[in-house]
């Protein structure tokens, strides 16, 4: 009879967990509490347009990257809806201290080449800074999908590896300026000077570098076709009806409970939820304390507030990259500084549909903001937090919307509507502790304390998702595949992903 594995929570972890699973023999059931799938991939429909909600841009689909790789062992590679941004700009960046602007190229050679027309006296720098990062990366077996010992290995790396990313880029380049433009992705890693570790700071570079895609017509569709690896191979996904309760007896998952009172029972239980939110859902003995307070103290990243914008008809252009605005060059490593004023920066996006034209029909806009500008309304919930609430997060977007205007002269005579969502809207939506948009902390300082194990103390509980290894849409697939060969056996899974690439 088939091994059966339940699973909860069916974000980008729990749907890649359970096609794997699924893909190679076992009976899975993913329980999801929203009413849609995908974590991270949902998608809403608001006004006649579909807004992603977390995936904006991904990078590693492109020939020969990992999660390319990934979705051809899962058969799926040719249901993926994607647009590569442009070649020779492929982020364009904003320095409001200076009104300076940048513009980021495709690419090792083009990504040099754009940034030292601007700082040509740094053009040595960049290339010992590009050939570090890779050089980082090239060390990974996990991003690499190469044969491995298991949960990545901090041990026997190079110094470089676990520097301070800003101490790691100030080492290869001189000017000050340059520093903050090559962190400009911060924001997307939950990046914080003299803690993120060089190597968190590399991977994201790298699949930055190495060219990016947008979804079309939303992320969903990824979700779907994930969910679809695992009916196809008679596994269920059951959204709308989340778990509420795990009876743990003797270090043993005798069964899990949802909300409609339906039990599952299973030979295996693998929890793809913010682990401080799954303590809640059993009794304080069915952890070792230690355990417990271990996974309760380490720092969450910070969360981030957001604009949904539809546009009028014909009225904005479309926009084939990213842009990123930043307030002050030094500020790019302090988003989670509770003392600075906000915002810092904001990442803004024009999401493609699947006839783009030369207009935008929405825009995307994400600025990171930490949990303590909410903490006044945290015990409220949906649709229930009142007025000061409402008022404080018009203020937010009219804060925003001023500074856009700065990239964009004009920008709010093209809007027709606009939504905005805060920290609160992360937390409750996704179950994530404080809104984190990157889950834990990853601490080069202390590491031990950063790495959360697949296995757990509970002998047929494992984890997956952004707070195991690593996060985002390269990080949290990596991670199901530690979490799969916990069951199938060390690269049973990296093995068979490398003879795929061969046929």
């Amino acid at each position: 009879m088939k091994q059966q594995v339940v699973i909860i929570g069916a974000g980008l972890g729990g749907l890649f967990t359970g096609a794997i699973l699924a893909k190679e023999g076992y009976q899975v059931t993913v329980l999801e509490k929203n009413a849609t799938i995908g974590g991270g991939l949902q998608t809403f429909t608001r006004w006649g347009q579909r807004f992603d909600t977390g995936m904006h841009v991904i990078g590693g689909m492109q020939p020969g990257g990992n999660i390319r790789r990934i979705c051809n062992y899962l058969g799926i590679l040719d249901e993926v809806q994607l647009r590569d941004v442009d070649e020779h700009c492929s982020d364009a960046l904003y320095f409001a201290e200076d009104d300076a602007h940048y513009t980021i190229a495709r690419g090792r050679e083009g990504f040099v080449r754009s940034l030292a027309a601007v700082f040509p006296h740094e053009r040595e720098g960049l290339r010992r800074y590009v050939d570090a990062i890779y050089t980082i990366t090239d060390h990974v077996d996990q991003f690499n999908l190469r044969p491995s010992h298991g949960q990545m290995s901090l041990l026997g790396q190079s110094n470089d590896f676990l520097m301070p990313a800003d101490e790691f880029i100030a080492q290869h380049v001189g000017d000050r300026r340059l520093r903050s433009v090559l962190a400009y992705m911060n924001p997307l890693y939950g990046g914080q000077a003299h803690c993120t570790p060089a190597y968190i700071h590399a991977i994201i570079s790298v699949l930055y570098i190495d060219g990016t895609s947008r979804f079309v017509d939303g992320s969903s569709h990824f979700a779907d076709s994930l969910a679809g690896v695992i009916t196809r191979h008679d596994g269920v996904v059951l959204p709308g009806d989340g778990v509420e309760w795990i009876e743990v007896n003797n270090r043993h998952i005798d069964h899990v409970r949802t909300r409609s009172g339906r039990c599952y029972s299973a030979d295996h239980y693998i929890c793809a939820m913010h682990p401080c939110s799954m303590l809640r859902l059993m009794d304080a003995k069915a952890l070792p304390k230690a355990y417990r307070d271990r996974l309760n103290s380490i720092p969450n990243a910070y969360s981030a507030f957001s604009l949904y914008i539809k546009f009028k008809p014909n009225s904005f252009a479309y926009i084939n990259h990213s842009e990123y605005y930043m307030t002050r060059y030094d500020d790019i490593w302090n988003f989670a500084d509770t003392a600075k004023q906000w915002p810092l920066g904001f990442l803004f996006m024009t999401p493609p549909d699947a006839e783009q034209g030369e207009y935008a029909s929405k825009a995307l806009v994400t600025a990171p903001m930490t949990f303590d500008h909410v903490k006044p309304w945290e015990n409220t919930t949906v649709e229930h937090r009142g007025e000061d609430y409402r008022r404080w997060k018009d203020e937010c977007a009219a804060r925003l919307l001023a500074m856009i205007e700065r990239l964009h002269p004009g920008i709010r005579d093209c809007i027709e509507q606009m939504l905005t969502a805060s920290p609160l809207t992360i937390r409750d939506f996704y179950a994530v502790k404080g809104g984190s948009l990157s889950g834990y902390v990853k601490d080069c300082h202390n590491m031990a304390l950063s790495q959360v194990p697949v296995v757990t103390k509970i002998d047929n509980l494992l984890l997956t998702g952004q707070n195991n290894n690593l996060h985002g849409f390269c990080g949290v697939p990596l991670t199901a595949i530690l979490t799969c060969e916990a069951l199938l056996g060390n690269n049973y899974v990296i093995n068979k992903i490398n003879a795929c690439d061969q046929r």
